[in-house]
């Protein structure tokens, strides 16, 4: 590793190098009085705090995890004010490329916490997310999941949060544009994937509990054909399709969706992505109707999104969907250490739960008994086409009306 200077009084570590031997040695958990010991007895006040940020910085969700990784260094910079500090603790950051790959993601993590790290971040994709919860659980290390939606994250253990939204929220976000769903067709189009698998469940939670029929057209997430999948949910003749994707084959499916008459069939849902994904759309864009989990200016230009915008730019990154789930996670990382100490990673813990704060998206809460992140989402709709497509924000829905519903943390 090598230490990189930020200004005065910053401290900051960031290394990609390959994974050791080390990481096969761990089996999954530490030797007792490592991670999460539970004292900060004998410690320096100065003592860092590791924290490894795990995300894809390559393959599928690349963009994504730059977004995420851009804003969690903003993040960083605001909620310590430019030191790299909490609590009197340096915050060393190292950060791991998973490349979306479970296994990646796990042996990165068995490796940073060989080394001490106690704090893991990141997760772009949710069935990384899925491997490395566990895995914090058994090492009683603080992790803080990002833009991985899956709702199985929230309440899985009482060392896992989550700094982005989830699935749920986005099912309740689409419900609030859709009337009364009794007798409605829903057809939920995704790959198949723990991230499409979970938004089907979410859609049959929500919508199937109040009447509507739910049935789902899922793609292998190889697939570059997209045609087969767009006349299959014709075919269904639904009055909503809900459209769940993610990655760079979000093109395809958007054009297959417009030549086969879908988008002017019936009411076509999905989620508002990232700013590339703009232009995709083209005039198809005015015919659906989008839940938003951010864009920039969604949170009302308050205080703390104008930092992440400004803290993003001067880095020479573009804030996106995705750069406010990083810079969440940092404050949270913050919030923790400040109130928890640098190895009491219960403390942390039990710092962030009903922890409200000021946020990006505006004022948001992580719920004490499960973890999950109460935040405000948004609905929008795109103006223009091409490459002058802009988001206009349509309404904000308060965080308690698309909050998951609660579960208990397991132990």
């Amino acid at each position: 590793m090598r230490r990189r200077a930020v200004g005065t009084a910053r401290r900051r570590i960031l290394t990609s190098t390959a994974l050791g031997a080390a990481a096969l040695l761990l089996a999954g958990c530490t030797a007792a009085g490592q991670a999460g010991s539970g004292s900060d007895s004998g410690r320096s006040e100065d003592e860092a705090v590791k924290v490894g940020l795990v995300y894809s910085r390559t393959g599928l969700l690349a963009a994504y995890g730059k977004q995420y990784r851009d804003g969690f260094m903003a993040g960083l910079d605001y909620a310590t004010k430019g030191t790299d500090e909490a609590g009197g603790h340096p915050i060393e950051v190292t950060e791991q490329d998973d490349a979306g790959d479970p296994g990646k993601a796990v042996s990165a993590a068995k490796n940073l916490i060989g080394k001490g790290y106690k704090v893991l971040a990141g997760t772009t994709d949710s069935g990384v997310a899925l491997q490395m919860a566990p895995l914090a659980a058994q090492n009683k290390v603080l992790y803080v999941s990002g833009p991985a939606a899956t709702d199985a994250v929230t309440g899985i253990n009482p060392y896992t949060f989550r700094s982005g939204r989830q699935s749920y929220q986005d099912i309740l976000t689409a419900g609030t544009m859709l009337g009364d769903p009794k007798g409605k067709k829903v057809t939920v189009l995704a790959q198949d994937s723990t991230f499409g698998q979970a938004n089907v469940a979410a859609v049959k939670a929500v919508l199937g509990a109040e009447g509507a029929e739910v049935s789902s057209v899922l793609a292998p997430p190889s697939a570059t054909d997209l045609t087969p999948f767009a006349r299959q949910v014709k075919a269904g003749g639904p009055d909503l399709v809900f459209v769940a994707w993610a990655g760079a084959t979000a093109p395809a499916l958007w054009t297959a969706l417009d030549q086969q008459g879908v988008l002017s069939a019936g009411k076509v849902v999905t989620g508002l992505a990232g700013t590339a994904s703009y232009p995709v759309f083209g005039a198809a864009g005015a015919k659906v109707s989008f839940l938003a989990h951010y864009f920039p200016g969604a949170g009302g230009n308050n205080a703390v999104e104008k930092a992440m915008i400004d803290g993003v730019g001067k880095a020479g990154g573009t804030p996106d969907l995705f750069s406010t789930d990083g810079f969440t996670a940092a404050q949270m990382i913050v919030r923790a250490v400040e109130e928890g100490g640098a190895t009491d990673t219960a403390a942390m813990a039990k710092a962030l739960e009903g922890w409200s704060f000021d946020g990006v998206k505006g004022e948001q809460q992580v719920r004490a008994g499960d973890h999950a992140l109460v935040q405000p989402m948004f609905v929008a709709k795109l103006n223009g086409a091409g490459a002058a497509a802009e988001p206009e924000l349509v309404s904000t829905e308060p965080g308690d009306t698309v909050a998951p519903p609660e579960k208990p943390s397991a132990g």
